[in-house]
């Protein structure tokens, strides 16, 4: 074998292997956040400096690196050593909101730490009314919970409702779990769960919604530069034969904006098609 190709080809092995390393290693480190930020949210906002360093333990990260991770999780609101006080990241109208809500929920009385267990207990034998109590029982967990959820771009008030539902659904579902304590577990999991589903859906929601607008827009403005070049609003045929853009493209445009698309003729290539 040609010694310059058996170079080339090691060197190439290792660089494959490098490469194939780099990846397992950013898998296992989003791996690791991942679980990091998990117990953080399920500890109430809060992290030790031991977890955490098991947690990364075996990837051998730089200072700095370690350094992103810490001021990652504190914009997702977990403490490292001790807990935030997530109240400090509520805008005014979110602290609001919540003064007027705990005011009402204070109404519906406190209870001890052997009445709230006796309360689980008979939820998860089936009993009604108590699965209508720990619903109300819960109901201030859901906001604490929401305020380590809020600042991503959803409403408050919405993260609680959201998370009252999942109670509301929970308490039925008790009937599967032993203990009280991995009762308590289940809800707040379920409640987490629907706040992080909320969230996803929205982003998602907002990232469609900005691409209609883009597609509108970039629309609009060709159709715009070539109705000035025609002296006259152009078909959506017309504006297809002079871009790049498909006639497809075109009247969905046309639709989303509700056919107020100015430079576009209204109503012509649809009987054309």
């Amino acid at each position: 074998m040609d010694r310059n190709f058996e170079e080339d080809f090691n060197k190439s092995d290792r660089s494959e292997q490098t490469e194939e390393a780099d990846r397992n290693k950013e898998i296992l480190f989003a791996r690791a956040l991942e679980d990091v930020k998990r117990i953080g949210k399920e500890q109430g906002n809060y992290i030790s400096k031991e977890q955490l360093d098991e947690a990364f333990g075996d990837l051998d990260l730089s200072s700095e690196h370690m350094e992103l991770v810490t001021d990652y999780l504190k914009k997702q609101k977990i403490g490292i050593g001790e807990p935030i006080d997530v109240d400090d990241y509520l805008t005014r109208e979110e602290a609001d909101y919540l003064r007027e809500y705990l005011e009402e929920l204070t109404l519906l009385g406190e209870v001890s730490r052997g009445e709230r267990e006796a309360i689980i207990l008979s939820a998860m034998a089936g009993d009604a009314t108590a699965q209508m109590r720990l619903t109300e029982i819960f109901l201030l967990e859901v906001v604490e919970i929401a305020k380590l959820y809020s600042g991503q771009g959803v409403y408050l008030e919405d993260l609680i409702g959201e998370g009252n539902l999942a109670i509301a659904s929970g308490v039925s579902m008790l009937g599967c779990v032993e203990h009280v304590t991995e009762a308590e577990g289940f809800l707040g999991k379920m409640i987490m769960d629907a706040m992080e589903e909320y969230i996803a859906d929205s982003l998602r929601d907002r990232q469609t919604d900005e691409k209609m607008a883009e597609q509108v827009n970039k629309v609009a403005e060709q159709a715009k530069q070539l109705a000035e070049a025609l002296q006259k609003k152009v078909t959506p045929q017309e504006l297809a034969q002079e871009t790049k853009l498909s006639v497809d493209d075109i009247l969905e445009a046309v639709r989303i904006s509700g056919d107020n698309i100015e430079y576009i003729e209204k109503g012509r290539d649809e009987d054309a098609e």
